[in-house]
């Protein structure tokens, strides 16, 4: 009985990492999301749409409570940014200054 645990568990386990992306399909996740906002970004200024607060509102709360580090907490909990491109646009974003 408790080998069949024991193979039950290795394959539940085996099936679940199957189903995870590799770290290749998540680059290319990665790449294809950037590629489209930068052609957006191309659209937007072709067609003078000016967009002119990037900054979500929980971010700008954040700010005008005077909290930065919190700031670009949440700026990188929501966009999945880097620290130091979360910490760049929630200062250019910072109109306190």
């Amino acid at each position: 009985m408790e080998i069949f645990l024991a193979t039950l568990l290795a394959l539940v386990v085996g099936l679940l990492l199957a189903q995870a992306p590799s770290r290749r399909e998540v680059a290319r996740t990665a790449y294809r999301l950037t590629e489209l906002e930068r052609r957006l970004t191309l659209v937007m200024d072709h067609l003078g749409v000016a967009d002119t607060d990037p900054l979500p509102q929980v971010v700008r709360e954040h700010l005008a409570r005077g909290d930065k580090i919190k700031a670009i907490a949440e700026y990188r909990k929501i966009t999945g940014a880097d620290l130091l491109t979360a910490k760049t646009v929630v200062e250019a974003g910072d109109t306190r200054r």
